[in-house]
Formats: C-alpha cells, sequence, structure tokens
C-alpha cells in the first residue's frame, strides 16, 4: 500500500484548518466499510496491538483534536487513522494500522467531517473582549 498521509506530514502544518483538509476524505455517509465482516473491525478495535497504538497517539498529541494546541479534547476522543484501513489490512496483520505514524487524535466531530464532510467542522474560539465591549457572547 501507497501511504497518502502521515503524522510527519500533518505536523508540519500548523493550524487545525491545514491540518482537516490534509485529511479529509469527502466519503459518502451510509456507505458500509465493513459490511458482513464488520465483526472484524470490532475485534481489531478491542485487540491489545490497537489499544497500545491508540494510547501512545492520544500521549503524542496531547489529547487535542487534530494534535492543535488549543483544541483540547474534553470528551469523545477517537483515534483515526489518517490513511482508511480495510478488511484486508486487517486479515493480514499490516503493521502500519497500528503505527502512530498513520494515526491522529481527533473528536467524533472532526472524524464525521473528515470522512464525509466537505466543509472544516466548526470550532467555537474564544471570544476577545476590548474595552468598552458591552455586547454579551
Amino acid at each position: 500500500m501507497t501511504m497518502l498521509r502521515s503524522y510527519q506530514e500533518l505536523s508540519r502544518l500548523k493550524t487545525f484548518e491545514e491540518r482537516f483538509e490534509y485529511l479529509k476524505l469527502g466519503g459518502v455517509l451510509g456507505r458500509s466499510t465493513f459490511g458482513f465482516d464488520r465483526w472484524v473491525n470490532q475485534w481489531f478495535y478491542t485487540s491489545r496491538e490497537w489499544r497500545s497504538a491508540r494510547d501512545k497517539t492520544i500521549l503524542r498529541d496531547e489529547g487535542r483534536d487534530l494534535g492543535v494546541e488549543g483544541f483540547d479534547i474534553m470528551s469523545g476522543l477517537l483515534v483515526h487513522h489518517m490513511n482508511p484501513i480495510t478488511l484486508s489490512d486487517i486479515e493480514n496483520g499490516e503493521e502500519w494500522i497500528c503505527d502512530p505514524e498513520f494515526l491522529i487524535t481527533t473528536t467524533h466531530k472532526t472524524h464525521n467531517a473528515i470522512h464525509y464532510g466537505t466543509k472544516s467542522p466548526s470550532v467555537q474560539l474564544p471570544i476577545e473582549r476590548t474595552p468598552g465591549d458591552t455586547k454579551l457572547w
């Protein structure tokens, strides 16, 4: 398999928007990933190898959405494969599927936007207050 996306390349991009654009897949909502072989997918995500790779990825990204400072994930943290995996990747025990070089920490909202969205998920940044500003948030 030719790797299309890697953490090494992603880490060169500094903003959330740049990283999102690099990762987005533009898939179709509702398309089955593993079909009747969904059990293989579920088995994989409970394996010792996956849990170890997931933990390493979360530590590296410091629990931040796409690893970007200021985008701390408070709940619903996911670890996303930057390059979609297939049934044969799992069956063949491809080493890259548990390599943090090809994984990134995301929120559920960002994960779905990467797979099915066309735009970056809206992110509510803190509003900067200025002297004389009387408008409430």
